[in-house]
């Protein structure tokens, strides 16, 4: 396999049907959208006056850095809080004990992941695997001379060879990656085996077997629209922040007369400088107001819909972000429930994809006689999971509080645990002691007799 990759003829390369960049699959989008007759889905926003077509993000990994991250301060929000809360937590081994999550622990091998180049810290690796995520779908990386490497995504192919079964083919086999270093086809690639890198790829792309998709994708639309918005808004105080006006002069006014007339109304009351002064209009000159202003559009709720829009996609709650929608909404209680969703919806499961994509470059050690380890994150240490830690606090004093109970109602002490642990009290069938007094004795037990098993002597000369 191995001779396979190194060899220029490579197979077919991720995905299938041809397409194999963000470009080809905003391509296949803007088809379906025009063969379903919205073809102005994907094409950019058309002006209410004229046809001028709204800036369009561009459907590639700088587009998306340099259009929407660096351009937009709703996307560049919702990453930086995706980056911050991500990039919390640590790395470290997790021992599972007859299929059961137990205690961490941490090895040497870990250190890769600590200090994963020169300079680089845990932080700095997460940060840039969750910013690759979000820009382009994927994040690619591998270990050259002891440290971690970054592989642009858009620089990366991944390599497919078909599965047969009875001769047909049946989907495709994931062999290895191949990575140009400036540019796909800018000479010969590097390539690697499938298990020499580490693909984190939260969410999975619908037209490829194996690439990630971008949030910002599903997005865009509405990333057009805030910035045209923003545009909109600039044009507006650009134009002495007061609504359209329609200035119309006798028709015996010649031409020339007419322009310098405009050149006049341009210089005296265009731009910021000259906003609300008086308008002065010569004889035959008849002004109407058309179009609204931004009060009369309500023009903050319909940008706030598109902010929350973007920031559902992301995965982040209004609220978290500070977008306005959320912050009029918000309080004090359900902020804790925004808070929550986003952990629990969003952070959680990114960093168990993230364990387990690095799984392939940093293995577990192996598993002893009574127990497996598995590469795992440690939230404990993240401030924006503390009042998680006191619930689950609250959760295992009354865990404990119910293991007491049951215990001393009689039942063994290692069957209600395993019972508690699982939340599955017929575990407990069969495993009672007979015993139900508080101080689980048998009838007639007394001071030192009841740890010998020694009746009462006066209780036996009575029988």
């Amino acid at each position: 396999m191995a001779s396979l990759l190194s060899s220029m003829r490579l197979p077919r390369r991720e995905p299938s049907r041809s397409i194999a960049t963000i470009d080809d699959y905003a391509d296949a989008l803007a088809s379906f959208a025009y063969g379903f007759g919205g073809a102005e889905m994907l094409s950019g926003l058309t002006g209410t006056y004229g046809k001028q077509v709204a800036e369009r993000v561009p459907h590639s990994l700088e587009g998306y850095a340099q259009a929407a991250y660096a351009a937009n301060g709703v996307v560049f929000a919702c990453m930086a809080v995706r980056m911050a809360v991500f990039s919390t937590v640590r790395f470290q081994w997790q021992r599972i004990n007859n299929g059961q999550p137990s205690e961490m622990f941490g090895t040497p091998a870990l250190s890769l992941l600590e200090t994963p180049w020169t300079g680089g810290t845990t932080q700095d690796l997460l940060t840039r695997m969750i910013q690759d995520a979000d820009l382009a779908g994927n994040s690619y990386w591998t270990v050259v001379d002891g440290e971690l490497v970054r592989m642009r995504p858009d620089w990366v192919q991944i390599v497919l060879e078909p599965r047969s079964v009875g001769g047909r083919q049946v989907g495709w086999r994931r062999l290895g990656y191949a990575y140009w270093e400036g540019g796909l086809g800018n000479g010969d690639p590097a390539v690697f085996l499938a298990d020499q890198v580490a693909h984190f790829a939260p969410s999975p792309d619908p037209m490829a077997s194996y690439r990630g998709m971008s949030w910002l994708t599903p997005v865009l639309r509405e990333i057009t629209n805030d910035k045209a918005m923003a545009a909109h808004k600039g044009k507006f105080f650009e134009n002495a922040a007061t609504p359209n006006l329609s200035v119309a002069l006798d028709k015996d006014v010649r031409i020339e007369a007419f322009k310098k007339f405009i050149e006049v109304m341009k210089t005296e009351h265009q731009g910021v400088a000259n906003a609300y002064k008086t308008l002065y209009l010569g004889g035959g000159a008849d002004v109407k107001v058309i179009g609204a202003d931004l009060k009369q559009m309500d023009f903050s709720q319909v940008q706030g819909h598109g902010e929350t829009r973007i920031a559902a996609a992301a995965g982040v709650p209004p609220v978290i972000v500070g977008l306005s929608e959320g912050l009029q909404a918000a309080t004090y209680s359900n902020y804790g429930q925004a808070r929550r969703r986003f952990a629990d919806g969003t952070m959680h499961p990114l960093w168990q994809n993230a364990t387990g994509s690095l799984v392939p470059i940093v293995p577990p050690p192996p598993a002893d006689g009574r127990s497996a380890a598995r590469l795992w994150y440690d939230a404990r240490d993240v401030a924006f999971l503390r009042e998680d830690r006191m619930d689950a606090a609250n959760i295992q004093g009354r865990q404990a509080t119910t293991i007491r109970t049951l215990v001393d109602a009689g039942y063994e002490p290692d069957a209600v645990v395993a019972a508690v642990q699982a939340e599955d009290y017929g575990l407990l069938k069969g495993r009672h002691t007979g015993l139900f007094s508080v101080q689980l004795q048998p009838p007639g037990m007394t001071g030192d007799n009841a740890n010998t098993g020694v009746q009462n002597p006066t209780e036996a000369s009575d029988a």
